[in-house]
Parts: C-alpha cells; sequence; structure tokens
C-alpha cells in the first residue's frame, strides 16, 4: 500500500483533474478536484459552498479549463511544487544556464537587499543594480 505522502508527491494529471472537476459539478461531492491538485484550502471552501450553485458552476469551468491548457500549462501550474533531486538551493535549472552562477548572483541580491535595507543605498539605486544582476543570468 502507498502512503499518502508518496501519493501526494507524484505528479498531477490534468485529465484526472477534469473528470474530477467534472464529476463535482455533477455531483453531490464538490472540490475533490481541489484536494486532488494540493489545494486543501479552496478544497474545503467548495465543500463548505456545496449547498448552493457556486462550486458546481466553478467546478464545470475548471473541467473545461483544465482540458482545453496547454499541458506544460498546466505541469507549470500545477506540478512546480514537486521535491527536487538538485540540491544546490536552486529549484529549477534551464539548459545553458550554469547554477553556481544562479547562486552568486541570488548571493549578491541578498546582500545588495541587505544594504537597502540599512540605507546605504536607495530604492533607485537597488532596482537597477538588481536588474543588472539579472540580466547576467540570461
Amino acid at each position: 500500500m502507498q502512503s499518502w505522502n508518496g501519493l501526494w508527491s507524484k505528479p498531477k494529471d490534468r485529465k484526472v483533474a477534469s473528470l474530477l472537476a467534472l464529476a463535482g459539478a455533477v455531483s453531490p461531492v464538490v472540490g475533490l478536484h481541489k484536494f486532488y491538485l494540493r489545494q486543501p484550502v479552496w478544497g474545503i471552501l467548495y465543500l463548505l459552498l456545496s449547498w448552493t450553485p457556486i462550486p458546481r458552476v466553478a467546478s464545470g469551468i475548471e473541467a473545461i479549463w483544465y482540458l482545453f491548457q496547454d499541458g506544460q500549462e498546466f505541469d507549470q501550474r500545477f506540478n512546480q511544487t514537486l521535491p527536487s533531486s538538485n540540491t544546490t538551493g536552486v529549484a529549477t535549472v534551464l539548459p545553458g544556464i550554469d547554477p553556481d552562477q544562479v547562486n552568486a548572483i541570488a548571493a549578491a541580491l541578498r546582500n545588495l537587499d541587505q544594504l537597502r535595507a540599512d540605507g546605504l543605498i536607495s530604492e533607485y539605486e537597488f532596482e537597477q543594480k538588481r536588474r543588472q544582476l539579472l540580466d547576467r543570468i540570461a
């Protein structure tokens, strides 16, 4: 038997989410798709409002939205919080981008933010330098 933790971390499928949302639109139990998509607060809200037509209409709209949404967009929205095996502190590394460079820029941004918080540089100077650092990544 698989643990709840293992089920929680599996990638979510947009067709399953669509079917659960559609089931919520026509059955008395609504919000199952929200629990499936790791949005328990919304799922509870849907259950609490299940005596009104609001969650049923929303579930129907979401079922259609999930079906017609691009798979990559769905993954970006609902599968981005999966734990990664990357231990460098960078959540996602794009091809052609050096993780060490990203970490160095992130450290520089933290130091820059501290200078701003200490009042040693202005908001304008902070923003200019921040943009210069972020431009180095791309």
